[in-house]
């Protein structure tokens, strides 16, 4: 039996719109409360109260507290996270959070993911929704969580940067590959956290899953429209051993992309080990290494970056700016690769996210997700690839013979 979670984001999301609903959903406060009094935060207090939002009882939420330091990096706030005593798997969800928001908002400024200041995102509020949040969805036992398309609203909006159009550019930037929904406000529907819980949480966007509904929740904000600005979350009890979450088109994968190489043999092994980080997060399709012998007899390192090509000439020039090498070979190559689709698998673990590779409309590979084999073991104090057997053997039961 699986608990999932579908956000109703009609009104958009914001982070203490969503922490009102999941309370109102039946989360426990106490637990939440205590959990994050043992970060080491400012004082603060939570204030839930129920407000008549156009007609629907909604829980909205007031956080009192004295900032003393409004902005905050990424890694300390990860530092936070990971050096707390909060359960595992409101960490791992808590960071990813954080880090859409981070990714974004170090593309906009050009910065070190590390070095970015969160500004509004990272003040108290904020890190109260995210982990907050985070702690509801673990008291209430979610494993799944779907949303609808989400709407953003227009116009203009004061952030710290200046005035800015809605969606913010942040906003904007988490927000890439999320179906939107047309919804024709004159004001900001859904912030920057809002947005990463939807990149960072969500299996699939969609109309509500025919399941059965077991609970309703209600959040909303602190505005007032002509409209309820609420979200709704409603849970459900997924009974199936397998459920479908998305089925990406042939069209994410290009056929056709560049391959760019160049030899290094001056850099050290961090500064090789962030590079290919970075290329990642800026967006290319693979990046790998491979150990070579160079002139004079000398141990050298193969960078290749596979990229669009029409992101060639900005992964060119990335290469050129944050390597020792003075070239870059490129060629433009075919590729042939999988229908992707990810299920979900009900298994002794908890859920467990499958990757499957497709030919033909045929299931040909299936595998679990790392990350979720990981927390499994992690849970259970369990070997790693026992934890990863098991699941495997799950897996050719449920699916490949199917």
């Amino acid at each position: 039996m699986t608990k999932s979670l579908y956000l109703d984001c009609h009104a958009g999301i914001a982070g203490d719109m969503l922490l009102s609903a999941l309370v109102d959903l039946g989360a426990d406060t106490t637990y939440i409360i205590d959990n994050l009094k043992s970060l080491p935060l400012n004082d603060f207090d939570l204030h839930f109260s129920k407000k008549d939002k156009s007609g629907i009882q909604a829980l909205t939420l007031t956080i009192d507290f004295t900032e003393a330091h409004h902005h905050r990096k990424a890694k300390d706030i990860y530092n936070i996270i990971n050096n707390s005593s909060l359960p595992q798997r409101v960490k791992e969800r808590s960071i990813s959070v954080f880090d859409v928001i981070a990714q974004a908002e170090a593309k906009i400024h050009g910065m070190n993911v590390d070095d970015v200041h969160f500004h509004e995102v990272g003040a108290m509020d904020s890190i109260i929704d995210i982990i907050g949040s985070c702690l509801a969805l673990e008291q209430l036992e979610i494993d799944n969580i779907y949303a609808s398309p989400i709407p953003t609203g227009h116009g203009k909006i004061q952030i710290a940067h200046g005035i800015y159009p809605i969606p913010a550019p942040a906003t904007a930037e988490i927000l890439t590959g999320i179906p939107l929904a047309h919804f024709d406000v004159a004001d900001e529907l859904t912030t920057p956290t809002g947005a990463g819980f939807i990149k960072a949480l969500i299996k699939d966007i969609g109309p509500m899953p025919s399941l059965t509904i077991n609970n309703i929740g209600y959040g909303g904000g602190n505005k007032d429209f002509d409209f309820p600005n609420i979200i709704r979350v409603i849970e459900f009890i997924e009974s199936t051993d397998i459920q479908s979450t998305s089925v990406p088109s042939t069209d994410d994968t290009p056929k056709h992309v560049q391959q760019l190489e160049c030899q290094i043999d001056d850099m050290t092994a961090e500064s090789l080990g962030f590079l290919l980080q970075q290329l990642f997060d800026n967006g290319a399709l693979d990046a790998y290494y491979t150990p070579i012998i160079m002139k004079k007899s000398r141990p050298a390192t193969l960078l290749t970056v596979i990229c669009s090509i029409e992101d060639t000439n900005y992964f060119e020039d990335y290469i050129l700016q944050n390597t020792s090498t003075l070239g870059v070979r490129s060629l433009s190559v075919n590729r042939q690769t999988l229908l992707r689709q990810f299920q979900s698998l009900t298994t002794k673990y908890g859920e467990i996210t499958i990757k499957l590779g497709l030919l033909n409309n045929q299931i040909i590979k299936a595998k679990p997700e790392f990350e979720d084999v990981k927390r499994a073991a992690i849970q259970t104090n369990k070997p790693f690839m026992h934890v990863y057997q098991d699941i495997e053997s799950d897996i050719y039961q449920h699916i490949l013979t199917s």
